[in-house]
């Protein structure tokens, strides 16, 4: 523990720090581990709210999540590092570049959201409300539907399992508030992301509708040095269902960004 954060020190090099995503864990990581921890010092933890990690009660702020990565970093020695997020934690780490931009030497955003519409943002609200009313297992059916393709769904139910069971295990006291959280982050990044001059890496998946491929070229055109990558035929879960695909980007990325 870091003062109220778990977290997971693992290999050595220069340091990564992962982020999860909403409703996730920190080892949701899992299938990118054995990838990063022969190049890397990774650090994996539970977001606040999240996993082992403290669970005050909301609203919750995307300048908690900033202020924790931060405290984070200064307990386990770490001055700068690559951050790689996923989700709600891609949307952390621009945050935090934005915030400490001399602690970052390079950020990869995996499969999150950038300049909802209307439409988009009200979708995503009504499931904070279905989350409201009925805890995280509200909405999970249909989010397994919407992260996973048909064919993997089918032939790996244990993966899906998996992730069912953490977002089952998620405090139905605070899951909501860290739900409106997801649904509001995006707000203020559209332009000042434009201030990132790390280099980026921007993934997703080719039918990850809510995190969408015109999503990933939005932030690519406003950041200076971002590069692009787009999984075909995959959705929300790519680093879940195709593992490879996902680290034959991100290791060589991270290696070319980071100092030996």
């Amino acid at each position: 523990m870091a003062g109220s954060t778990a977290y997971d020190v693992l290999g050595d090099g220069p340091p990564v720090i992962l982020v999860h995503g909403l409703g996730f864990n920190r080892r949701m990581w899992q299938w990118q581990l054995d990838a990063l921890t022969p190049h890397f010092r990774v650090v994996q933890y539970d977001l606040l709210g999240h996993g082992e990690s403290a669970k005050p009660a909301g609203p919750y702020s995307m300048t908690q999540m900033v202020d924790q990565l931060a405290e984070l970093m200064a307990e386990v020695e770490i001055e700068t590092a690559a951050l790689v997020g996923f989700s709600l934690g891609g949307l952390i780490v621009q945050a935090f570049a934005l915030a400490h931009a001399q602690k970052v030497t390079a950020l990869a955003i995996l499969n999150s959201a950038h300049a909802r519409t209307s439409e988009q943002r009200d979708s995503v609200m009504q499931r904070v409300h279905q989350a409201e009313a009925s805890g995280p297992n509200a909405t999970i059916e249909d989010a397994l539907q919407r992260w996973f393709t048909e064919g993997f769904a089918t032939r790996h139910s244990a993966v899906l399992d998996q992730v069912r069971a953490w977002v089952q295990e998620n405090d139905a006291s605070v899951y909501p508030a860290l739900y409106r959280l997801l649904a509001e982050a995006d707000i203020g990044l559209e332009t000042s992301i434009a201030g990132i001059t790390c280099p980026v890496l921007v993934l997703t998946g080719g039918e990850d509708a809510g995190n969408s491929p015109l999503m990933a070229e939005q932030m690519v055109a406003i950041m200076p040095n971002a590069r692009l990558a787009i999984l075909p035929d995959l959705k929300h879960m790519a680093l879940a269902e195709d593992p490879a695909m996902v680290n034959e980007l991100l290791v060589p990325f991270l290696r070319d960004s980071l100092p030996a």
